[in-house]
């Protein structure tokens, strides 16, 4: 092996440049993950797993082994033509998964390559974690620590009052015993009251205390529980149909905004329709959960035959049970938070691609809404929709907020009653 030595100019010209150009490569491949994951999601997602699920087509684990590269670029760019030349494998691909085209796509052999390495890092590292957790059934449970409720406090005085006339018990039994040997008169035998009379009598600056302690416990488990009131933190229903985040936001990767189209636009989320259940639905049939029995649900609403693929007239709609809810006079606009504020699903609803239920993550108080705007500051760059605002702000308040380049939502008026109450 041949040892550089770093005495010579050239030979630290040649040893730091081999540094920055490793480096380069490194960050070069961390780009092309990150791209390629961004490609794939645009292009892909809609239709396949990056993993080995079906939905509308295969999943796409192994594709980068199982075909030659120079295949797979004229058959994602245009399937039908590469169909149409009788290629033996596109025609086998287009018999085994019911004659479906494959829509062609506008992507460079750079771009396919990004697409592939993803689904290759994809299937190296996280799945092999996911899949032995499914294996096992075991999954993390984080539980809250709620402190003492007020009968585990009723409780314990109880348990406390118990073991004193216990106590007083036992010294009566230990006292008639000696006054038995020593041939005195017995003592008489004191009942539960008189016992627990006698008790606190003797020991009145210790109950008087116990007594304090247990109203201010009391009092505080009353003012928690008023301040609970309308708070359904961890509510999370039966659906009429088992519909699990894990596996289509978590395991199949699909973004939320495919299923919950108008959040970033509109006052409202959206519950997604049935329609759109089938565009992947209409070709999986079974799901690895509950089989065919859920799935058969969206069938029965839509009056979908699965056999001959066409609709019915008699569909009816869905009751799906609402697990968030607002009061009536809280004015809440998701496209304000998804598209202006650049907030991610996850700051409201906890990790959803880890979810078999539907729940309610966060408190939705109004405390807990103030203190995100007080604290979630804004983001100005590449952001249009303050480019008029920081215009018309005055000077003194330019200086005042924009001194260290960040600037609050309540800085901007976020906690004024309006915005919310109106």
């Amino acid at each position: 092996m041949n040892v550089i030595s770093f005495k010579k100019p050239t030979n630290i010209f040649l040893g730091l440049f081999s540094l920055l150009l490793a480096m380069s490569l490194s960050s070069t491949a961390l780009q092309a993950q990150e791209d390629g994951e961004k490609l794939f999601k645009s292009y892909c997602a809609s239709c396949h797993s990056p993993g080995a699920n079906m939905l509308v087509g295969p999943g796409l684990a192994g594709v980068y082994d199982k075909y030659e590269r120079e295949w797979l670029y004229k058959w994602i760019k245009n399937s039908s033509a590469l169909i149409a030349t009788g290629d033996a494998q596109a025609v086998a691909v287009y018999e085994q998964y019911n004659k479906v085209i494959m829509p062609a796509q506008p992507v460079t052999d750079v771009q396919i390559d990004a697409i592939l390495n993803y689904i290759k890092v994809y299937n190296e590292s996280a799945p092999v974690v996911a899949d032995a957790a499914a294996a096992e059934g075991t999954e993390d449970v984080v539980v809250e620590d709620e402190g003492l409720s007020g009968y585990a406090i009723a409780g314990i005085v109880v348990l406390f009052l118990i073991l004193i006339v216990l106590l007083r018990k036992v010294q009566y039994i230990f006292t008639a015993a000696k006054a038995r040997e020593a041939g005195d008169d017995m003592p008489e035998e004191t009942t539960l009251t008189q016992a627990l009379g006698l008790t606190i009598s003797q020991n009145k600056t210790i109950f008087a205390l116990m007594g304090i302690v247990c109203l201010a416990l009391f009092a505080k488990g009353g003012w928690d529980s008023a301040f609970g009131v309308g708070v359904y933190q961890g509510y999370e229903p039966e659906q009429p149909i088992k519909f699990s985040h894990e596996l289509h936001a978590g395991t199949n990767g699909i973004d939320c905004n495919y299923c919950h189209t108008s959040a970033s636009y509109s006052k409202s989320a959206g519950i997604p329709s049935p329609n759109l259940c089938m565009n992947c639905h209409t070709y999986i049939q079974e799901g690895p959960q509950y089989g065919k029995e859920e799935i058969g649900k969206i069938y029965a609403a839509l009056d979908f035959d699965p056999v001959t693929k066409t609709y019915g007239p008699n569909q009816k709609p869905i009751k799906w049970v609402k697990v968030h809810n607002l009061p009536d006079h809280v004015y809440f606009n998701h496209s304000q938070h998804v598209t202006v504020g650049k907030i991610g699903c996850e700051k409201c609803h906890g990790p959803v691609e880890t979810y078999t239920v539907g729940k309610q993550y966060a408190e939705l108080t109004m405390g807990w809404c103030i203190n995100c705007h007080r604290e979630t500051k804004v983001q100005m760059a590449d952001n249009g929709y303050y480019d008029e605002i920081h215009e018309r702000l005055p000077e003194e308040l330019k200086k005042q907020y924009l001194e260290d380049g960040t600037i609050t939502v309540s800085e901007l008026g976020g906690i004024e009653c309006a915005k919310c109450h109106y």
